[in-house]
């Protein structure tokens, strides 16, 4: 796959499709710009990481070392929709990723199937070596890391006891893991301090246990009981939580567990929050650091270490998630997603509507991002004020 001249090819279509100049001759002079009376500052941090990058280079490469074979792809490759429609102009086709259904009996051994960054449940790579497919395996490094540490505990008698989202496609990968090599590994799947604090009640006190099954019906493994499954736990999580929350998760349960015991020794704990999700998160919390008027964070609204930028920013000043450029609509309006209300809606917002009064606009974007995707939202932020593109390249 990651043959030199296949790969020299690929760097320079992944190029011209996602890389920006403009954003590249901005963090050289230190991510901040002002034009006229307008500022814009980018977060030291923001946009790929190593493991979208390196997924969407194979994603690329299947097309051309593949060129004549079906290709498919397990859901997307991450969570980008501009990203996503690319693969699909190259007819990379999306398998279902929830379920595996009908169409996997089509696939062939003549088939290639793409596994995303998140990687997939067990049963869907059985499913694939069963049909003989050639697979190129994108998961990301830091998930598999995951994948070791849960399968360890599932060895060694201990629950996993995961923070992450329940549905979310990495978060369904380790759990299957977390079953172990044999299949009678346990886990439950936690996703806020509220269901934590439940668990620790439990830990603590006991309870009633179908109240307790029926909490969390679907995010634990089959059989599970929590009288017998969190008397030794140990936590993992989805690489793209927010840091803050698991460790507070890992307090919270680390105490339950050492109040019902005296000590702490049926608790096991190992940091599995990516790099680039922590530095994403560490990076805002500097920029927040700095006067602005308002916050843009980019990217796909299904991406979960996205809209944990959104939920940290938030607490500090207005902060709007943006899929793209197109989401400022005017000086006077903003489309974005509301984590809240689970849905893009559209805001006023008076501070781009006065053009002569002055403005700073921080930006940053979650890890499954383009640069040329926040390119676009820094001219546009420029063109609502009155500045043009080449007014704004000149200036870089």
């Amino acid at each position: 796959m990651r043959r030199p001249d296949v790969m020299e090819k690929v760097s320079a279509e992944v190029a011209r499709h996602f890389h920006s100049s403009v954003i590249g001759r901005l963090r050289e002079r230190g991510g901040s710009l002002r034009v006229g009376n307008t500022r814009i500052i980018l977060a030291k941090e923001f946009g790929f990481c190593y493991g979208v990058e390196r997924a969407i280079d194979l994603a690329y490469a299947s097309r051309r070392v593949f060129p004549d074979q079906r290709i498919f792809l397990i859901g997307e490759i991450i969570h980008n929709p501009d990203v996503n429609r690319h693969l699909r102009e190259m007819n990379i086709v999306s398998l279902p990723w929830r379920e595996i259904d009908a169409s996997y009996d089509d696939l062939t051994e003549d088939d290639v199937v793409i596994v995303p960054a998140f990687g997939t449940p067990t049963a869907f790579m059985e499913a694939l070596h069963a049909k003989g497919c050639q697979i190129v395996d994108t998961t990301c490094g830091d998930v598999m890391k995951v994948w070791k540490r849960v399968r360890g505990y599932a060895r060694d008698g201990i629950t996993s006891v995961i923070h992450g989202k329940a549905g979310h496609e990495e978060t369904r990968a380790t759990a299957s893991r977390a079953l172990g090599d044999d299949g009678t590994g346990r886990y439950l799947v936690i996703l806020t301090l509220d269901d934590a604090d439940f668990v620790c009640r439990h830990i603590r006190h006991g309870g009633d246990r179908d109240a307790f099954l029926a909490r969390f019906k679907d995010a634990c493994s089959p059989g599970f009981d929590p009288d017998l499954h969190l008397v030794e736990v140990g936590l993992a999580n989805q690489t793209t939580m927010l840091k803050s929350e698991t460790e507070e998760i890992q307090r919270r349960i680390r105490q339950a567990v050492t109040d019902r015991d005296g000590d702490a020794s049926r608790f096991h704990y190992f940091d599995t929050i990516c790099g680039a999700t922590q530095e994403r998160q560490d990076a805002l919390f500097d920029l927040l650091g700095q006067p602005m008027d308002l916050l843009l964070v980019v990217g796909g609204y299904n991406s979960s270490n996205t809209a944990h930028l959104v939920e940290i920013a938030e607490q500090h000043l207005p902060a709007f998630f943006i899929r793209n450029a197109s989401c400022l609509r005017s000086l006077e309006q903003i489309a974005h997603f509301d984590l809240h209300r689970r849905e893009e809606v559209i805001s006023d917002y008076a501070k781009l509507l006065h053009g002569d009064q002055p403005l700073t606009v921080g930006i940053t974007a979650g890890a499954s991002c383009p640069n040329n995707l926040i390119e676009q939202t820094v001219l546009k932020v420029f063109l609502l004020r009155g500045i043009p593109a080449e007014q704004v390249t000149q200036a870089c």
